[in-house]
């Protein structure tokens, strides 16, 4: 076991223990837990602090015990990486799997229902692939176990696909995979993520949704550029209008996701409709407006009628005052009224 923990206390209260090797203050209850945490670190080559959420699953795999034990180790990794200013690792969703198992369960179960109907969704049409494109990578992203409140504050940057593998990363420091399925060896999760990251490229270059619309009736090919850095701190799902406009600084709310994910699994989810898009060359109903030939007294008489209707509503502004002033009056007597009740 690490020898680099001493004591640096000597009140009566259990004292911290010192990770001399590490600079780091920890609590005297998880002194063993965290000791078999480092040395397993040590021997496989993984950073103790920050740990990897992914490195810490392999540690509860390699080291089985019961859900309880399991739980107190956590408990120390987490102690230490929040006493020093780091996210707690353990709070990853894949640790949390590892721990309950029947939650586990529920989940994959979930995320299979959630996939199938995402890759059901239209893509195409508008307005119903701009929704469907969004929708279904809603579905995607609920599918991990993420929580409604983490995926509202997603970035375009957050997301990635690196070797077919889609790659979620929350602002906590959370990472979430969706590999390739192992059978067919695609991976439908990172195409549908792909389309919708499509629509984000086609509007950083057009933003415009005439323009949109004609892609998602026709679309063509448009090449992802590296993002900017304000691209790049831009909501990942945002509302859509249903005139089909995106506000991009403006990401969901969880409780519109939510609804939306509850509806989308219910089959009660909005049925868009297609819009016939017409090519912007093509001229339809084209309606020539017949030659208008005015009165030549016509405008003699517009002038005369004006000058009639100043001279009829002259008195107006005499008849408003002294309604004002009756209100006034009316007013003053019922607040005299009131005064006496």
């Amino acid at each position: 076991m690490n020898a680099s923990l001493t004591s640096t206390d000597t009140s009566p209260r259990r004292p911290d223990i010192h990770d001399t090797e590490r600079g780091l203050r920890v609590p005297a209850r998880y002194r063993h837990d965290w000791a078999l945490f480092t040395d397993w670190c040590a021997a496989s080559g993984h950073p103790p602090i920050p740990a990897d959420p992914e490195a810490l699953a392999l540690f509860l795999r390699e080291h089985p015990a019961v859900v309880g034990t399991q739980r107190r180790r956590l408990s120390a990794i987490n102690a230490v990486h929040t006493r020093h200013g780091y996210p707690a690792p353990g709070r990853s969703e894949d640790v949390r799997r590892r721990l309950d198992t029947a939650r586990a369960e529920r989940l994959d179960r979930l995320a299979e229902r959630l996939l199938l109907r995402a890759a059901e969704l239209p893509t195409t049409g508008w307005p119903r692939g701009l929704f469907g494109r969004r929708d279904a990578l809603l579905l995607v992203l609920a599918s991990t176990g993420m929580r409604f409140t983490e995926l509202t504050r997603l970035r375009r940057s957050d997301i990635t696909v690196r070797d077919d593998v889609l790659v979620i990363t929350t602002c906590d420091g959370q990472r979430f995979r969706l590999p390739p399925d192992l059978e067919t060896g695609q991976n439908p999760a990172a195409a549908i993520y792909q389309r919708w990251a499509q629509i984000h490229a086609f509007l950083d270059r057009y933003p415009g949704t005439d323009l949109l619309r004609q892609q998602l009736t026709d679309p063509v090919e448009v090449l992802a550029e590296p993002l900017t850095a304000w691209q790049a701190r831009q909501p990942l799902l945002c509302p859509i209008d249903r005139w089909g406009h995106l506000p991009h600084a403006q990401p969901m709310t969880p409780q519109s996701m939510s609804m939306l994910v509850r509806a989308h699994l219910s089959g009660r989810a909005p049925i868009r409709k297609t819009s016939p898009v017409l090519p912007p060359n093509e001229v339809t109903d084209m309606r020539v407006e017949p030659d208008i030939v005015l009165d030549p007294s016509y405008y003699d008489r517009g002038t005369a009628a004006r000058r009639r209707d100043r001279e009829s509503l002259e008195d107006l502004a005499d008849v408003f005052g002294e309604i004002e002033q009756r209100a006034d009056a009316l007013l003053d007597e019922l607040l005299a009224i009131l005064d006496h009740v």
